[in-house]
């Protein structure tokens, strides 16, 4: 198979792929959480958990890319597999009611979705040219936006109606990795190149030996950890009787998932390809302030107006980081190591997804959701004081020629 014939094969697939990606992201960052809150009257540790799942792959990421490599295993064939496990674990909770069924399902569905992303970032590095693989991504990624934005809206208003029907949605869940599974089984990849070493952290050796990987890192985990803090909260402060506001399923989709996936519809294919030809630090930057911004807006001002603005800005910003979190890696890894590096960002990531949550919450009991937002603007402004010095290793990163010619739709 050709090299064009590999990125038109691949696109077109995760075009499909993009709708179950969008149908999942609803689960994990509104839906399952809100389930937990509402039905089931979950405590601290257990919507912590519902809100880590996602966070609990991406820390097994390191684990997952080991064990591909010394299989010699595609990255498709493994992806497949995983995501097979996910579709089957979302009905556990479908089939037994139970609280700690409906955590392990919830977390096992989201942990592999997650898992997969080093063998998917791998595959973009082969099959994607590099000076339009910001664009390609970006393509996809809004159709996962708009399929997320409608399904939340539709299922909002679906369990409005009667919150015990959110069974349904489970199953919509799982019918949706597994066919997540069957079109990743079809996209061209080759295995990944084993470097040596049977230890699954061996990835980590990129930290010391490459001074800007590893600031960049610590840059991402202080931003990283002040926005997952502050992400499920926002179903918890919308949901929860204790903060007033105790909206309805579909109000509270409107604004976690539908009016920041409008935001981000509308600009990602903008930070698609501001990402082919900006400094990466500067853009990461520039993310962050939107990061900050939008969530002292939703947590700071008590108002509606805070609430819309908060969760525009939002979507704003996560649709350049939606770009930058999964790519940003293939501009500064050697081509052969691209799955190890994005390994032990997504490991980190996945550290901090589980840790962040579960301080959220219990902090949340102590003190108001107002300080813990400007706690977290802290947090994201010594970040972009980390990245700054780093502005010219980003104009040393590869750029994108002024010219080149478009896959075939």
């Amino acid at each position: 198979m050709t090299d064009a014939a590999r990125t038109t094969l691949t696109y077109r697939l995760e075009r499909w792929r993009a709708m179950t990606s969008g149908i999942l992201e609803t689960a994990g960052t509104t839906f399952l959480l809100l389930i937990a809150v509402r039905w089931h009257h979950a405590g601290a540790i257990a919507k912590a958990l519902v809100a880590a799942g996602s966070s609990v792959g991406l820390l097994l990421t390191p684990f997952v890319v080991t064990y591909v490599t010394r299989r010699a295993l595609t990255p498709s064939i493994a992806a497949c597999r995983i995501l097979t496990v996910g579709a089957v674990a979302f009905l556990i909770p479908l089939i037994f009611d139970w609280l700690p069924l409906f955590v392990l399902g919830s977390v096992i569905g989201m942990t592999t979705v997650s898992a997969v992303i080093p063998l998917l970032t791998h595959m973009y590095q082969l099959n994607y040219p590099s000076e339009i693989r910001g664009r390609l991504f970006s393509r996809t990624v809004m159709i996962r936006i708009l399929t997320a934005a409608v399904f939340a809206r539709l299922a909002g208003e679906f369990l409005s109606g009667d919150l015990s029907r959110f069974r349904w949605l489970l199953l919509v869940f799982g019918m949706a990795a597994a066919m997540a599974a069957v079109l990743l089984r079809r996209c061209p990849t080759t295995a990944i190149e084993d470097a040596g070493g049977e230890h699954p952290l061996r990835a980590l050796r990129f930290v010391r030996e490459d001074a800007v990987f590893r600031r960049t890192l610590i840059a991402w985990m202080l931003m990283g950890f002040a926005n997952l803090m502050m992400l499920p909260l926002r179903v918890e402060y919308l949901a929860a009787d204790r903060y007033g506001l105790r909206l309805p399923p579909d109000q509270i989709a409107l604004y976690t998932a539908v009016i920041p996936n409008v935001a981000r519809l509308i600009l990602s294919p903008v930070w698609g390809w501001v990402f082919d030809r900006m400094n990466f630090f500067g853009l990461r930057v520039v993310l962050n302030l939107g990061f900050m911004i939008g969530i002292l807006s939703f947590f700071t001002t008590q108002s509606t107006v805070g609430l819309w603005v908060g969760a525009i800005v939002y979507g704003i910003s996560n649709a350049g980081g939606d770009v930058a979190w999964s790519l940003w890696v293939t501009k500064f890894a050697p081509p052969d190591r691209v799955a190890d590096y994005m390994s032990v960002h997504t490991a980190f990531t996945g550290l901090r997804g589980v840790l962040a949550p579960m301080t959220a919450f219990l902090l949340a009991g102590w003190v108001s959701l107002p300080m813990l937002g400007w706690f977290s603007a802290g947090m994201i402004l010594a970040a972009c004081a980390v990245l700054l010095p780093e502005m010219a290793a980003g104009r040393r990163a590869k750029p994108a020629p002024a010219l080149v010619e478009e896959v075939s739709e």
